[in-house]
């Protein structure tokens, strides 16, 4: 594994990838190697590891480092990998991104600071420390509905000064301020939905393309959409999301990844459970989640 930091080309269609686990609910690390090869071959360009999508909350940090490892050990240079390595501490942070960059990761995804909300200057502090005790390009996640705490457009500019900051995560699920964030950095990163039904009308006002959750069981339908935007093909890209909408919905009726890890399980990948305090899908949420991938288009082995 190359030690050094290798900057890559992130692609549009970023895969916030479920974390399997086994019976026993440890960390499946052979099924995450199979699961990030079949997002590759799916249409995924990059495979984010140990985000909240991969219960992150629930990971231990030694689980989250050899995720990372065993992730870029399965897939070698297919793709690169992005390892979520935020918490709400700058100096944990800090560690589990120095690892993952020891690791040979190329990327960090480091979400707002959660539960004790600080300040803008506070968000600002924490990120540009980080960034800074690293060589690896770094992706900032703002995910108010989880963290409590929202950066502003105006601060997210100021991030945008610094070097190694070159992506932002958006996922406040608002388009007016998708709209200001694109505004605020001035063309100096690259911003990316982070609400999978929100891609397309974000790509219409500037961001480059998704974090997503969604193409963790309909990739092609996910990378063809974004693809076909950039190419200008925007009937093509509106009939793909209008055909995707109902999985952009029944991939959250519940809390993620809930529902994304029961629709593996319905396409034949085993993803195992979850570990608490979240639990399993309901029958019904079951019978949902399988009616809107019928409704989309997309496989469903069982």
């Amino acid at each position: 594994m190359n030690k050094t930091t290798e900057k890559r080309e992130w692609g549009r269609v970023i895969t916030a990838m479920v974390t399997p686990l086994d019976s026993q609910l440890n960390v499946d690390f052979g099924q995450a190697g199979k699961l990030a090869q079949r997002l590759i071959d799916s249409g995924t360009d990059t495979i984010l590891v140990g985000g909240t999508t991969g219960e992150s909350p629930t990971l231990t940090d030694n689980e989250r480092v050899r995720l990372v490892e065993a992730v870029l050990d399965a897939i070698g240079d297919k793709a690169p990998v992005i390892a979520g390595t935020g918490t709400n501490s700058t100096a944990a942070s800090v560690a589990l991104t120095k690892q993952a960059e020891a690791l040979g990761a190329h990327g960090a995804m480091l979400v707002a600071p959660y539960y004790n909300k600080p300040p803008q200057n506070g968000l600002y502090a924490h990120f540009r420390t980080v960034a800074e005790a690293t060589r690896l390009p770094v992706m900032v996640y703002n995910v108010p509905g989880r963290t409590s705490v929202n950066i502003t457009p105006e601060t997210m500019g100021r991030l945008a000064e610094i070097e190694n900051i070159v992506a932002l995560k958006e996922a406040g699920g608002s388009a007016d301020q998708a709209s200001e964030m694109v505004r605020a950095v001035r063309g100096k990163l690259r911003v990316y939905s982070g609400d999978d039904s929100l891609t397309l009308p974000m790509m219409a006002v500037g961001a480059y393309g998704v974090v997503s959750v969604v193409s963790n069981v309909a990739g092609r339908l996910v990378a063809d959409m974004v693809k076909a935007f950039a190419a200008g093909e925007t009937a093509r890209a509106t009939e793909l999301h209008l055909q995707l909408l109902p999985l952009f919905k029944g991939l959250f009726l519940t809390t993620n990844p809930i529902p994304v890890k029961a629709a593996l399980r319905l396409q034949g990948f085993d993803a195992g459970g979850l570990r608490l305090p979240l639990i399993e899908a309901t029958e019904e949420q079951i019978a949902a989640v399988r009616q809107a991938m019928v409704e989309a288009g997309v496989e469903v082995a069982r």
